[in-house]
């Protein structure tokens, strides 16, 4: 029994599972460590493809046909008039703060709201909600639809392609590109 005391073989083997054990402390601390930041990364690049996915996908579609009104029988479209709604799965669009981009090869403008936007009529160089707005709700949500009437200055005369933009606050920028008809009635479909 002597022998065995004084020998410190059993010292040794009590030293090194304390090693031991603080190594796999440290190394569970450590992977504890890397695997949070890995989280903590694939977190902030989901969120930002996210953010980017929804600002560039348009909510807004065109319900139905695009028409061009000549009011008074001069041979060009002073207005256009098309219906908006959402798209499947799109996030609501508050129209109060929309704007219109208007372009043809040899003219681009900006078109504004009429103020307020569900007014009774536009005039030449703005645009208005004719129908599905009230004064206090301009958002199009849901099963809503929005139907637009915008008034370039100057009005298109026959087979004139054109562009109009609709930039939501949030979102990609809706297009409606268009040419309007060889022969021009008081009420046109515009392909």
């Amino acid at each position: 029994m002597k022998q065995i005391l004084s020998t410190e073989e059993g010292f040794t083997g009590l030293e090194a599972a304390i090693v031991l054990i603080a190594f796999v402390v440290v190394a569970a601390v450590f992977s504890y460590v890397v695997l949070s930041a890995g989280f903590f990364a694939t977190q902030e690049s989901q969120e930002a493809v996210y953010t980017s996915v929804k600002m560039a996908s348009s909510s807004l579609e065109v319900i139905g046909d695009v028409y061009g009104l000549d009011s008074d029988d001069d041979n060009d479209i002073e207005a256009i008039r098309f219906t908006l709604g959402l798209s499947a799965g799109g996030t609501p669009v508050d129209f109060s703060t929309v704007q219109m981009v208007f372009a043809t090869s040899s003219v681009i403008e900006i078109i504004p709201g009429t103020d307020p936007l569900n007014a009774a009529a536009a005039s030449a160089g703005e645009w208005n909600i004719t129908d599905g707005a009230s004064d206090t709700d301009l958002l199009l949500e849901g099963e809503d639809k929005f139907t637009i009437i915008a008034m370039p200055t100057t009005a298109l005369g026959t087979n004139v392609q054109f562009n109009l933009e609709i930039h939501p606050s949030t979102g990609a920028a809706f297009g409606l590109k268009k040419t309007t008809p060889s022969k021009i009635d008081r009420v046109n479909l515009i392909y």
